[in-house]
């Protein structure tokens, strides 16, 4: 079996798996409540992803994702199970496999935003959908 298809049964494997859940708060009614300015950047509150305790603040900037697990549902419950992954890693699994699958290896960015331009392939759907 070649690294390419090494490659592409770990990708399809991790396409399949679940993501963590978000820790972020997901409706900011009242910005002047939830978010805070400090250190010249907005923040914005987390919860534990099982109980909901408060879980402090990230900055939302750049922010695409966070998953919080507090102390106490850690030590009731442990790690969370290894069957969870970052919704970001899912998408990008999902990008190169396509890629592989298609083309039998991983285009350069320049080749991705091409094809991202062209607009009528699967892979330009998934890129689109990543934006």
């Amino acid at each position: 079996m070649s690294n390419t298809d090494e490659r592409a049964q770990t990708l399809a494997a991790m396409a399949q798996l679940q993501p963590l859940p978000d820790s972020r708060l997901s409706v900011i009614a009242t910005p002047k409540n939830s978010r805070r300015m400090m250190n010249g950047a907005y923040w914005i509150p987390i919860f534990c992803a099982s109980c909901g305790a408060d879980g402090g603040m990230v900055p939302e900037e750049n922010m695409r994702f966070v998953s919080y697990l507090c102390n106490d549902c850690y030590r009731k419950y442990g790690n969370i199970d290894g069957v969870y992954i970052e919704p970001d890693r899912i998408f990008w699994a999902k990008v190169e496999l396509e890629q592989i699958e298609k083309y039998g290896r991983v285009l350069t960015p320049e080749e991705l935003l091409s094809v991202a331009n062209a607009g009528a392939s699967p892979l330009a759907t998934l890129i689109k959908e990543g934006r």
